[in-house]
């Protein structure tokens, strides 16, 4: 490929929200990446203000973000949710013949393995960050997570 070739292609890149972009053939590859190394994404949809919006059309402005607020309120003050650190997919135990890492009414250790998230073929151990004891898990086996997504709801010990 020639130069003005890839300017071309590297000028497209920058004119576009494509973060990255890869072309391979026998005798090249080509790669080209924008943005930091490491991009964490935080998407919220708003899955529980669109039905009350549509139910009630009438309704103030104000009833979505409500029904969004008590949705995230904790279930008891005494538990707490164990976040997804990152995009990917969580698994509850280490290979599909294993045993769980953990199950519920356990009682975990600061720096136990909960469980892995796979992200872009890397497997993420999520560590208990304190004694806690297991209340529920909030994710079924092999199913995607999105960052901040609640993975277990813990008792602090």
């Amino acid at each position: 490929m020639e130069i003005k070739d890839l300017k071309s292609l590297i000028k497209m890149v920058t004119d576009t929200d494509i973060s990255e972009f890869r072309m391979e053939n026998k005798e090249e590859k080509i790669v080209i990446k924008r943005g930091p190394e490491k991009e964490f994404v935080q998407m919220a949809a708003p899955v529980a203000a669109a039905p009350v919006a549509l139910a009630a059309p009438a309704a103030p402005a104000a009833a979505p973000a409500q029904a969004v607020a008590t949705e995230a309120a904790p279930v008891d003050d005494k538990y707490e949710k164990i976040p997804s650190p990152i995009v990917g997919t969580m698994y509850q135990k280490p290979s599909p013949d294993a045993d769980l890492f953990v199950k519920v009414g356990d009682v975990v250790e600061q720096g136990q393995t909960l469980c892995l998230v796979e992200a872009m073929k890397l497997f993420n151990e999520i560590e208990a960050e304190f004694k806690c004891k297991i209340i529920e898990i909030l994710k079924d086996d092999a199913t995607p997570v999105e960052y901040g997504e609640g993975l277990f709801l813990v008792e602090r010990l």
